[in-house]
């Protein structure tokens, strides 16, 4: 990619946000709709399969869009993954409307393809900037993952109603409203300015970056991070509904863990930027373990501790994130830098999956301190195995 101009790259930015915030809002509404779906027709014990079914989409689309970007240039394959994305909220929308629910998953998958060239996108934001810019450049296109926490869950009401003015089935609406965002991702995407791809690098086995510290180091964090923060995420809800409370608690409680995940986002790349992506990870782990042991704490104080640890769960992740992702745009040469970054994304990814099939088991063995204890014990594993040797 050549210069651009300071017009050229705020249009890139644009852009990136845009697409992120757009398949953000179509995968929180579809996996919500899909998941109410799939367990009206085939019952609760196989819920969890449309977040399986992003999760490994997103982590094959960004393996993909890593191996892609440096032949094809930016704009050609975000297009393409939108692209993806489109024709798979169409294929779920047909679902939703025959309650079908093996075509749903196929969708939910593709969509999930797009999310991960989405996802990538913080990194494409980043090479647009010097490196003492960069973890403020990938915090601002993660933030934008603020717009769909709080949009997909806003227009499932609406869209539902609108619908069923049709005859359509209500939980159809949400994933009307996937169609149309992803078709507005592919148009942001379009509009990115022309990009003069390198010339193509040599082929690397995946397992030849992992062995670079530069990878290693942020990816076992993130691994670590993903894991504890999807786990206690994902039995949050049930933790609730075991004591007796309703939606409206819940969703307060998630609310407060959204808030967490993306809105401090900025924040993060700024700490990134001034004390180094190390600091940044180090200061997440501490963090996870923090909200961790609050949770243990207060495992039913639904109007003070959880809500408290559920936010500390999301910015702990967040600032590893974005360090994380900040050490992988800084320290790798260009040559391997997108395969390298592709391939951590595609692996933290697929841990998600492990974690929302993991978490429901050692819930049902132990409950929700069981779960809380585990995941502060993998935030914390990062910082004893990466930990400096003394010679």
């Amino acid at each position: 990619m050549g210069t651009l101009t300071t017009t050229g790259r705020t249009r890139s930015m644009g852009a990136l946000f845009a697409g992120v915030a757009l398949l953000n809002t179509a995968t929180v509404g579809l996996s919500t709709a899909a998941t109410l779906i799939v367990a009206a027709g085939s019952g609760p014990g196989w819920s969890g399969l449309p977040s399986v079914a992003s999760v490994l989409g997103t982590a094959a689309g960004a393996l993909g869009a890593g191996l892609l970007l440096p032949g094809l240039g930016r704009r050609r394959v975000l297009v393409s993954g939108y692209g993806v994305a489109v024709l798979g909220a169409l294929t779920a929308f047909a679902a939703a409307l025959a309650t079908s629910v093996l075509p749903l998953l196929l969708g939910i998958l593709l969509v999930g393809v797009g999310n991960g060239g989405a996802q990538l996108s913080r990194y494409l934001a980043a090479d647009l900037y010097p490196a003492e810019r960069r973890g403020r450049a990938l915090a601002t296109v993660v933030w934008a993952g603020t717009v769909g926490a709080l949009a997909g869950p806003a227009l499932m009401a609406p869209a539902a109603h609108v619908v069923t003015g049709f005859g359509w089935p209500s939980l159809s609406g949400p994933v009307a409203v996937a169609v149309l965002a992803t078709a507005g991702a592919a148009l942001a995407a379009a509009l990115l300015p022309r990009d003069v791809p390198p010339p193509p690098e040599p082929v690397v086995v995946a397992r030849g970056p992992v062995r670079s510290a530069a990878v290693a180091r942020p990816l076992v964090a993130m691994v670590a991070a993903q894991l504890t923060m999807v786990a206690v995420m994902t039995m949050t809800p049930l933790q609730l509904q075991s004591h007796g409370h309703g939606l409206e608690v819940v969703g307060w409680v998630l609310s407060a863990h959204m808030i967490g995940m993306f809105a401090l986002a900025p924040l993060s790349g700024r700490i990134a930027d001034r004390w180094g992506p190390r600091v940044t990870v180090n200061a997440g782990l501490g963090v996870l373990a923090l909200a961790t042991a609050t949770a243990i704490a207060a495992p039913t104080a639904h109007t003070s501790g959880l809500p408290v640890a559920l936010f500390l769960l999301g910015y702990g992740w967040n600032l590893v994130f974005v360090g994380g992702s900040a050490q992988l745009s800084r320290d790798l040469a260009p040559e391997t830098r997108r395969r390298a970054q592709g391939f951590a994304d595609a692996v933290v990814w697929s841990a998600s999956a492990l974690a929302a099939l993991g978490s429901g088991q050692l819930f049902a063995g132990g409950g929700y301190a069981l779960v809380a204890v585990v995941g502060g014990i993998l935030a914390m594993l990062p910082l004893a195995l990466l930990a400096p040797r003394k010679s």
